[in-house]
C-alpha cells in the first residue's frame, strides 16, 4: 500500500519525495509490534554519546538508527534480500554494523534485542559479535508478534522497563505461551 504511486497519504508521499524515518515507516509496514519496539527504545534506551538508541535490522543495510531516512527506493532495494543465515548480505552487514556499535558501548553497557528470539536469523549474528552482552526480555518467550508488540507499548506507557537475560546462553528464548494480555485500557485516551 506504500509503494502504490496512487497512494495519497503523508507517508507515502513524503518517501516519494524526500523520504522518511526508517523507524516510521517500519511502524506504519508492521503494526503493533513495531510500534511497540520503537516506543519502547525511545523510552528506555539509554545509549552512549553520539549512538542511536534504537535501530532497525534490514535485510541488506544493516543496522540503521530509527531515524534515518529512507526512500521508496530503499525499500525496494531492501525488498530485494532476504533476512535469512543464507543471504550474505544480510549476515556481512548485520555484523558490520553490530561490531561498530559494539566499539562505542562502555564497559558496562548492553544491547537489547527486541526481535524476535525464538529463531537463529538474528540470534546467531548478533550474538557472534555483542556475545554476553546481548540481551533480550525475559518475558518474549513464548509469546507471538502481537503479544511482544502489546507488552512493550504497556511497558513504555506505564514507565515499567522489562528485565533481561542474556541471549547467549539463555535456555528460555522457546517457552509455554504465557496468558493472554488483558486488554489495554488507556486511562488518558
Amino acid at each position: 500500500m506504500i509503494m502504490r504511486s496512487e497512494a495519497t497519504f503523508d507517508l507515502a508521499l513524503r518517501l516519494r519525495r524526500e523520504g522518511a524515518p526508517i523507524g516510521e515507516v517500519f511502524s506504519f509496514m508492521s503494526g503493533l509490534y513495531f510500534r511497540g519496539k520503537l516506543m519502547y527504545a525511545q523510552r528506555f534506551a539509554v545509549p552512549p554519546h553520539g549512538l542511536s538508541g534504537a535501530w532497525v535490522i534490514t535485510s541488506s543495510l544493516g543496522l540503521l538508527p530509527v531515524e534515518t531516512v529512507v526512500t521508496l527506493q530503499d525499500l525496494k532495494h531492501l525488498g530485494e534480500f532476504d533476512i535469512d543465515l543464507k543471504e550474505a548480505r544480510y549476515v556481512s552487514t548485520l555484523k558490520r554494523d553490530a561490531e561498530k556499535v559494539l566499539e562505542k558501548l562502555g564497559a558496562t553497557d548492553s544491547a537489547i534485542l527486541l526481535g524476535s528470539i525464538a529463531t537463529a536469523k538474528y540470534l546467531h549474528p548478533l550474538t557472534s559479535v555483542f556475545g554476553a552482552r546481548l540481551l533480550f526480555p525475559a518475558s518474549f518467550a513464548g509469546r507471538g508478534d502481537l503479544s511482544r508488540g502489546g507488552l512493550l507499548l504497556r511497558s513504555a506507557r506505564s514507565g515499567d522497563e522489562l528485565s533481561y537475560v542474556q541471549a547467549e546462553s539463555s535456555s528460555t528464548h522457546h517457552g509455554p505461551r504465557p496468558a493472554k494480555l488483558n486488554r489495554y485500557k488507556d486511562v488518558n485516551a
